[in-house]
């Protein structure tokens, strides 16, 4: 290669610059349209080998002859896919780019600038990120080692795209990667081998708290921003902020570091229309100048949207019920206006809601767009739900709680066009089942067991439904609310709200950045927030945003140290951004007595910040009553009355650890989500057991219900059999076998498991080598003679009793260790140690300890508890 210096184009010229083209009206008759060919490539005043190097190079990556066409208006000049040679195969549905993507295309696909797209959702927006990644694939020379995009958008794009992207990627030789809280944790150790990673902003912030030394940011060179909008949403816009932000520091800091590599991360963001995309510009800058932006209104959405608000009167005494009822009954008329005899998507606010409101609807048989629909008859003799067989009758509904193959069915049907109507609950966020129609029934919807109304994302996405860009020039979106309401959806709809920052949960985050090191004084924190949306909207409407004391927060409840110097600090604010605890719940374990018994720790669990969205359902009132007064009860602690708030059903979640059966689908599905949340919040064991007050009742407890989490088991539970390998659903038959201990299974014969197990050998030779191969551990004390009446003084030895086989096979996983906790009469902690590969090694541990005598008694209580069985 040439030096840049010696010519006088630069390289981003050179490589990049688009032939010019000329452009002139010309006359559009019926879908033919005429087509300029441009001049020869601009000659590039250089040596021979250098023009013809070029040359060389720019047919490489583009035709010789790119050719743009327009309408008669001579207002909208479309581009062609085939300005792109190499990578032409990623477009190949489409042979010219849409208006919007046209327009975008020299920004995006000629610079490195950072870029952000304003355009109505069905814009085809999408693309331009895949153009982003064409042009890191420019600059790059194969086999892509230097290439690492990000991608976040919501979890169900994610799954979307990545299905996409594999197969329009992959020929290239480029390797996709979906991260999001369904991943599995070995499968994190392939994020450094991937090119595309599709994650979450949830999930890419735990992610970048956890990588060492930020190894895995420092990679990344193009991140790409779904719905930016979002900043805004109560629930997700902060950390979407914080993600962004995060990667803001990590290029400015990478570029400091090295400036002679020249490497930067390019952001690029897209979002629905909105009136104040200037200052997301001014978020997303590079430093030292704003982002491009481009911002197109409604009217160059491919398929024109009519939007309709219908306000409808709601007396003071209506419940939020009963108005929701109310509209079910006016929702067929709404339909018959609107639909033009094409597929309707109707939003309900909860699961019981969609299914009433199709049970409404399949009464009236004029939602049939024909009676061609025999096929209709074929979907619901196939369903499994008997509710869900008025398919039939043109009208199918669809929810999480819909069993797996009747939801693809479902879905299957109506993207084929033979359901004409289908209620829903889970379709909001980004599963791609357009509609002609989409109808919003209520603009309410019940979180934590109380109404609220939907996020402005949560609308976006649901209008956005509204279109087939494949069979529609036109679709239409109606949202049902009430008369007081009416006018705000209609300035909502018409994008003319202005977006500012969310800035309640900036405590969380910015504990986070302390933690990792980002922020270490208090000037890095000022440098911090001047480079989020906070800072940005602060300066421009000040009076939106109050004085926000969250480093005095976090130093309140020995989250974080801050000395006379203003240095900052990480103290247990380490565990809260390890395991994405919020503040608020920080706060409410910071409250611990160290009396606290195990029920009492399972209620606190239950209160924590992380189940601010789990409903309690009407429906589930029943199921959950029943596991409260299961026969089993034993093995459960009971809840006073009747189950009457969400934190009471997440408090259920004893059952599954009591390994009582759930009947309800539903309700099993929202236990392994709570589960997952729960075993998070429970490794707080760790804060506790560091905080001084912390009494030894408190600290025994949370480490026995952290390890409950991961056993999902009670520590006395006869099902112990459940957390072998290949058991799970044949537990009861050990337990009704009476092998309800690991040295019970031990002491049975292999073929008499067999027999239990209803298995073929060498089955029960394995399960027994398995209980085999598990650490044994066996507990020595000894009190030394000593005068002092004061203290005592006792020898502590834990010996590892099969340290021989283990050293040749373990059962237990790599991470597995024992904690030693010895407490005295008067609730204080005597010790409390970590034992794990060191016990392995050398096959015991002794040491000394001093015990102050109480006048409470004499006793100890000494605890080793394992932290996995």
């Amino acid at each position: 290669m040439f030096d840049a210096d010696d010519c006088t184009l630069s390289l981003d010229s050179l490589f990049f610059e688009r032939p010019t083209v000329h452009k002139k009206p010309l006359p559009l008759e019926g879908s033919q349209w005429q087509l300029d060919a441009p001049p020869p490539l601009t000659h590039i005043p250089a040596t021979q080998d250098m023009q013809q190097e070029a040359e060389s190079l720019s047919a490489l990556y583009f035709t010789q002859k790119p050719k743009t066409f327009q309408p008669s208006s001579g207002s909208e000049v479309l581009r062609p896919v085939s300005e792109i040679v190499k990578f032409r195969s990623i477009f190949s549905e489409f042979p010219f780019f849409n208006f919007v993507q046209s327009k975008a295309l020299d920004d995006v696909l000629y610079t490195n600038k950072n870029f952000v797209a304003c355009a109505p959702t069905g814009s085809g927006k999408t693309v331009l990120f895949e153009l982003a990644i064409i042009r890191l694939l420019m600059e790059t020379q194969e086999p892509w080692r230097d290439v690492k995009a990000v991608y976040a958008p919501i979890k169900a794009l994610c799954s979307q795209c990545y299905d996409s992207w594999t197969k329009k990627f992959g020929p290239l030789g480029l390797t996709c990667k979906e991260l999001t809280g369904d991943t599995e944790i070995d499968d994190l150790f392939e994020i450094h081998d991937s090119h595309i990673i599709l994650t979450t902003p949830e999930k890419w912030d735990s992610m970048t708290r956890k990588w060492k030394d930020n190894s895995l940011l420092q990679l990344v060179r193009l991140f790409l921003i779904d719905e930016v909008h979002v900043v805004k949403d109560a629930t997700r816009g902060a950390t979407l902020e914080v993600v962004v932000s995060r990667m803001k520091a990590v290029n400015s800091y990478r570029t400091s570091q090295s400036p002679e590599a020249g490497v930067t991360m390019r952001l690029v963001a897209v979002s629905a229309t909105i009136p104040n995309i200037c200052d997301i510009a001014d978020w997303l800058s590079n430093g030292s100048e704003p982002a491009s932006y481009l911002s197109m209104d409604e009217s160059h959405r491919p398929v024109k949207l009519r939007k309709v608000v219908l306000g409808f009167p709601c007396s003071g005494t209506q419940t939020e019920f009963k108005f929701d009822l109310s509209l079910n009954y006016k929702m067929a008329n709404i339909i018959q206006t609107y639909s033009d005899q094409k597929p309707t998507l109707v939003f309900c606010s909860t699961r019981k809601g969609a299914q009433q409101s199709a049970a409404v609807l399949a009464k009236d048989a004029r939602f049939i767009m024909s009676f061609e629909h025999k096929q209709l008859m074929k979907y619901a003799n196939s369903i499994l739900d008997s509710k869900l067989r008025l398919m039939m009758l043109g009208v199918g509904y669809h929810h999480a709680g819909v069993d797996l193959s009747d939801r693809k069915l479902v879905e299957k049907a109506f993207t084929l066009g033979d359901l004409p109507v289908l209620t829903t609950r889970t379709l909001a966020m980004g599963v791609n089942l357009p509609a002609h129609l989409v109808v919003i029934k209520s603009t309410m919807q019940y979180v934590a067991g109380s109404c609220e109304e939907y996020s402005e994302a949560d609308i976006l996405q649901m209008i956005g439904r509204a279109g087939r860009p494949q069979f529609d020039t036109s679709a239409t979106a109606v949202i049902m609310t009430k008369v007081h309401t009416r006018e705000k959806y209609m300035k909502l709809m018409n994008g003319i709200e202005i977006i500012e920052s969310l800035h309640s949960h900036l405590v969380e985050h910015l504990n986070a950045e302390i933690v990792l090191q980002t922020i270490s004084d208090v000037n890095m924190a000022l440098d911090w927030i001047r480079s989020t949306f906070l800072y940005i909207r602060a300066l421009k409407n000040p009076s939106h945003y109050l004085c926000l004391k969250n480093l005095n927060s976090l130093s309140a409840i020995d989250l974080i140290t801050m000395d006379e110097d203003i240095n900052i600090k990480p103290t247990a604010g380490r565990l809260m951004a390890r395991y994405c605890v919020a503040f608020e719940t920080m706060q409410l374990f910071s409250r611990v007595t160290g009396t606290e018994t195990l029920p009492d720790l399972v209620d606190l669990v239950s209160k924590s910040k992380e189940f601010k969205d789990v409903q309690l359902r009407v429906n589930e009132k029943k199921p959950l009553n029943t596991l409260n007064r299961d026969k089993n009860r034993a093995t459960i602690f009971p809840l006073e009355g009747k189950i009457k708030t969400s934190e009471m059903k997440v408090n259920l979640i004893q059952a599954q650890l009591s390994s009582i059966s759930i009947q309800d689908f539903g309700l099993t599905q929202e236990t392994a989500k709570i589960f997952r949340i729960g075993m998070r919040i429970s490794k707080l064991s760790e804060f506790l057991t560091q905080q001084s007050k912390t009494g030894f009742c408190a600290a025994l407890n949370s480490l026995i219900l952290a390890k409950c989490f991961r056993a999902k088991l009670w520590e006395n539970s006869p099902f112990v059999s459940k957390q072998m390998e290949k058991i799970l659903t044949l537990s009861t038959a050990m337990v009704n076998a009476g092998l309800t201990s690991f040295s019970k299974i031990e002491q049975t014969n292999p073929r008499e498991l067999e027999l239990i197990l209803n298995r073929h050998p060498p089955f029960g030779s394995q399960i027994r080598e398995s209980v085999v191969h598990l650490p044994k551990y066996d507990i020595n004390l000894e009190q030394l003679p000593r005068y002092s009446s004061a203290t005592a003084e006792i020898v502590v030895k834990v010996t590892l009793q099969n340290q021989t086989q283990l050293l040749s096979r373990r059962t237990a996983p790599d991470h597995h260790y024992v904690s030693l906790i010895i407490g005295n009469s008067e609730n204080h902690v005597v010790i409390l140690h970590k034992l794990d590969s060191l016990l392995l090694k050398s096959g015991s541990w002794t040491k000394k300890i001093d015990v102050p005598k109480t006048s409470k008694g004499n006793e100890i209580s000494v605890n080793l508890i394992s932290s996995e069985y």
